[in-house]
């Protein structure tokens, strides 16, 4: 295990850092996913793609690009590869020929369909070994932490500091 204590005790040790326990977190859950993902011809990242527009069937780019937590050029990458292998299409939208439309085509819909059994076998033996209620409970809980952590951001003040939380007087000055 990583240490937990920082030198001089001012900052959390590094594997109690909430950003860095969630991305063990994911690895872990990852490392099941990937050479299933593989053995389809699918990296991550398209199948994160595929998986979004199966729920949507078309998508405007930008949408597609929040939806995934993809970067646009990583997205566009990926979108030139999806659409050579003739599992998407793009076409640009009639209002505004800057914006363009994502879409999966009949042949991604039975990629998702020939990929569904295993992924979901795969979830099935993680639910079973971290247990069904656990999951269903660490799923909620995180989309808890991300409506909480979500809008305003927390900042620093322009020193630098870290900005106490003030109350707002009231009643006469």
């Amino acid at each position: 295990m990583i240490d937990d204590q920082s030198p001089g005790g001012r900052l959390r040790g590094f594997s109690m850092s909430l950003p860095m326990s969630l991305l063990r977190a994911r690895e872990a859950a990852m490392q099941h996913f990937r050479p299933m993902l593989r053995s389809h011809g699918m990296t991550e990242q398209q199948w994160r793609v595929m998986r979004a527009l199966s729920s949507k069937r078309t998508v405007e780019f930008s949408e597609l690009v929040d939806m995934t937590f993809l970067l646009a050029p990583s997205m566009s990458r990926i979108l030139k590869e999806l659409e050579n292998r003739k599992l998407i299409t793009r076409e640009t939208t009639d209002e505004d020929a800057r914006k363009v439309n994502v879409s999966i085509t009949a042949a991604g819909l039975r990629l998702i369909e020939k990929v569904a059994p295993h992924s979901e076998f795969i979830y099935a033996q993680i639910s079973s070994r971290y247990g069904q209620k656990k999951l269903a409970t660490l799923q909620a809980m995180l989309r808890d932490l991300e409506e909480s952590l979500s809008g305003e951001l927390i900042e620093l003040s322009p020193g630098g500091e870290t900005k106490t939380p003030t109350r707002r007087r009231t009643g006469s000055r």
